[in-house]
């Protein structure tokens, strides 16, 4: 009985299901049938050729087949076209007795959206016998029941339909009863127990024989049960109800135990055989658990809650019985009124995610809505909220469709929180709200962008190889690899700068390195162009500017100009006696490569023959008379004068002068005996020379003593004449002190006669061009010279 109930609900359930695939079925549709119990991947049809459509169409419209109820019994081969069972279809779990067993489906096909109906019966096999719910079958008739009384039995239920359902009953042969069909209204078969031969209590108290369901089936099928018959006393009256029908009507909300109805039957027994209670004939297992009588009163109560989306009614049969096992019957019909009390349903088809943000008008959701409920109650209204940039556009029934209202913006909004609302018509009103997260994905639409326009770097001088000296970074607001950036160097604007061999720049990074060592004194700074570069399809880049400027180190000690120092003979310096205290000796010129504080110059006076004499003033390197000269000073002093820039560390270099006391300009420069062995000491082939000339000449001195006079006279006449060059005017510009700081200033002139030769026939005549300086030199001047001269002995 409880499987008979099952089966009644699952009817129901699949007309109600039948009834809303109709509802939204297309102009277009296909009929396929299967029979059940057939193997997942059994071929159905070819969906192709029964609806007229191409292979290619399907493949490339995407078609695939979806289902009010989200179960995939089907698929769909879009290479072939064929359609094939997913899974073993149970007939009688899918329609219980409901025949013909017809399933619904969708073919869902995109761009242009479409949908195909598909209608798929599924046939009936004999793959039940009929089963009795009770193995045994207990029957008290009265004895003195007349031939041809009728006694109902219980049912067999067979779960197949058509011709392979409960065909016909039979019982073992027996002298007192036969057995005949009886069909219901409601096309149920009970068998009936009919009396052939009177029956006599005391003869026999108790009939049993074999009842025999057969099915309809080839070869049939069939099940039993024992009846077993007892003959009772003699009990006349049957139970008789007030009403043989009752209608009622209940709300499916009910409270449990709620009284539904109250049936009502009498006897006119009296004693055992008028007392009469009530049971439920031939019931469901659905109306056992739903509902509940009381054998005493016939109160009808509800056991469990109602839905009417699942029964819309019950049919029950209540037997009332009396003492001496008499009964009759009534049928209850219990109506369940609908409320609103399922809120709508929302069923995704398709999503598409994440969508690309240069897509307009694209369709990123197909999806249904349903409410169980009926009437208003199961009318919806479906809404998105307004700000999102997306439509939502009305398909077929209950089909919707989400999409694009324009081109996306991923930099904007990466992903949208979409919230689909659907709310029903019924009091109260419920809603349903389905909550998806939309991603949008990447294009190239952004161009990498430096933090700065132009950077400026500073390297110091001197680096080593490969030093990391400044970074430049850009950014992409784009995302993936798109936004992966890769750094280059350009071609610089100068060709003659060698940038492939001064920078290297990380291309993942940004890192700029420099691959040798930089010399300020060769390039102070220079500029170059780097790219950042995306990995986008295309690729888009930016470039910014670079500025190096090179830092100066103190690696450049200081060079003196003047007075040379790489002369095979000392420089020496004139200063007459007369001079007064601040007279003007010389001055050091010097230059440092170096620039800023490693270039700034000053001047000490190391050491000096007699110190206190003389002074160096520190900024220019004018060295000066520091007091008056006298008689006992002197004639030759040896200064060395210390040069120093004021880097870190601080480097330095010397230079010596040589100055010589004389009376006046015309003295001639006379080397003392110590120079004179110093130097021939340097040159021993000039020692050896002057040896054998002196021998020599001791041999021929008497007889050659007034031809060497007349030589020496010419010579030193010719020489006087012709071998003295006397250069005037300014020293050269490139030694001239653009700041101040050592080198020979501009307003110091001196003429310069050199004789070539031996250190002792060298002369030397220094005479200031100042106007508080000049000598006049006449020609009894230049007459005693040279008699002064003379009187030494120097070959002039």
């Amino acid at each position: 009985m409880e499987n008979e109930g099952a089966g009644t609900l699952r009817i129901r359930q699949v007309l109600l299901f039948f009834v809303f695939l109709m509802s939204r079925a297309d102009s277009e549709s296909g009929r396929f049938s299967v029979e059940e119990e057939m193997k997942s991947g059994s071929f159905v049809g070819n969906l192709a050729k029964d609806l007229g459509l191409d292979v290619g169409e399907l493949f490339s419209r995407g078609a695939r087949v979806v289902s009010n109820d989200n179960k995939h019994h089907l698929q769909l081969d879009v290479n072939t076209g064929d359609l094939l069972l997913s899974e073993a279809l149970d007939r009688e779990e899918l329609c219980g007795s409901t025949e013909p067993c017809v399933l619904h489906f969708q073919v869902l096909m995109k761009s242009p959206l479409q949908f195909l109906q598909i209608e798929l019966q599924v046939k009936d096999i004999n793959d039940h016998s009929p089963v009795f719910l009770e193995k045994e079958i207990l029957l008290e008739i009265p004895e003195n029941s007349p031939v041809g009384a009728v006694f109902l039995l219980e049912n067999a239920k067979d779960l197949d339909v058509g011709i392979n359902a409960l065909k016909t009953y039979t019982i073992s042969p027996n002298s007192h009863f036969h057995v005949k069909m009886r069909i219901n209204p409601d096309n149920r078969k009970y068998p009936e127990l009919v009396l052939d031969k009177a029956l006599d209590y005391e003869e026999q108290s108790e009939l049993s024989f074999i009842l025999t369901a057969l099915d309809g089936g080839s070869p049939p099928r069939s099940g039993t049960a024992l009846v077993r018959v007892v003959v009772l006393d003699t009990n006349d009256n049957s139970p008789e109800f007030e009403q043989p029908f009752y209608e009622v009507k209940i709300p499916e909300n009910s409270l449990l135990g709620s009284l539904v109805v109250t049936v009502s039957a009498w006897d006119l027994d009296s004693g055992k055989n008028g007392e009469i209670s009530y049971t439920f004939s031939h019931a469901s297992e659905d109306v056992h658990k739903t509902f509940e009588i009381n054998p005493k009163s016939g109160e009808v109560n509800l056991m469990a809650y109602l839905d009417f989306e699942t029964i819309e009614s019950y049919s029950i049969i209540i037997q009332a019985t009396d003492g001496g096992g008499l009964f009759g019957k009534s049928t209850v019909r219990i109506q369940v009124m609908d409320i609103n009390d399922n809120a709508p349903e929302v069923t995704v088809s398709s999503v598409t995610s994440p969508i690309p943000e240069n897509s307009s008008e694209t369709v990123v959701l197909v999806f249904s809505i349903l409410d169980r409920d009926s009437g208003d109650n199961g009318r919806m209204l479906c809404s998105i909220p307004e700000d999102l940039p997306f439509i939502l556009k009305s398909s077929v029934k209950n089909y919707y469709t989400l999409e694009t209202e324009g081109a996306l913006d991923r930099e904007s909004q990466a992903e949208y929180n979409v919230t689909i609302t659907v709310t029903d018509l019924g009091t109260p009103r419920l809603k349903t709200q389905h909550n998806i997260t939309l991603l949008v994905s990447d294009v190239n639409d952004n161009a990498p962008a430096f933090t700065q326009p132009s950077y400026t770097l500073f390297l110091r001088e001197n680096n080593s190889p490969a030093l990391h000296f400044g970074s430049v970074s850009a950014t992409d607001r784009d995302a993936g690899a798109n936004a992966q950036l890769t750094y280059s160097l350009l071609p610089p604007r100068d060709p003659r700068l060698p940038l492939a061999s001064l920078v290297a720049i990380n291309a993942d990074t940004g890192q700029l390195f420099a691959l040798r060592a930089l010399d300020f004194e060769a390039l102070r700074a220079f500029e170059f162009g780097v790219g950042a570069t995306d990995r986008g399809a295309p690729a888009l880049s930016s470039q910014a500017l670079v500025r190096v400027q090179v830092l100066d180190a103190n690696d450049n000690a200081p060079s003196v100009l003047y007075p040379p120092h790489n002369g095979s003979a000392p420089c020496t310096e004139l200063v007459p006696r007369a001079a007064e205290p601040g007279y003007l000796v010389s001055k050091v010129v010097a230059v440092d490569a170096d620039s800023g504080q490693n270039a700034w110059l000053s001047f000490q006076l190391l050491r000096a023959t007699e110190p206190g004499l003389f002074g160096v003033w520190a900024h220019n390197g004018e060295v000066r008379t520091a007091r008056p000269l006298g008689e006992r000073d002197a004639a030759r002093h040896r200064l060395v004068v210390l040069v120093r820039d004021h880097g870190e560390p601080a480097l330095s270099a010397s230079v010596t002068l040589h100055v010589l006391l004389v009376d006046g300009f015309s003295q001639p420069y006379l080397p003392l005996p110590e120079a004179a062995a110093e130097q021939a000491r340097a040159d021993p082939l000039t020692v050896y020379l002057v040896v054998a000339l002196a021998a020599v000449s001791s041999l021929f001195l008497f007889s050659v003593l007034a031809l060497v006079a007349v030589r020496l006279c010419r010579r030193s006449r010719a020489a006087w004449a012709g071998g003295c060059s006397v250069p005037e005017g300014h020293l050269a510009g490139h030694l001239v002190d653009v700041s101040g700081t050592g080198t020979l200033s501009q307003s110091y002139q001196y003429e310069v006669c050199l004789m070539g030769g031996t250190g002792t026939d060298e002369f030397k005549f220094l005479k200031p061009i100042s106007p508080n300086l000049q000598i006049q030199s006449s020609g009894k001047e230049m007459e005693e010279n040279s008699t002064f001269h003379n009187s030494f002995g120097f070959n002039i």
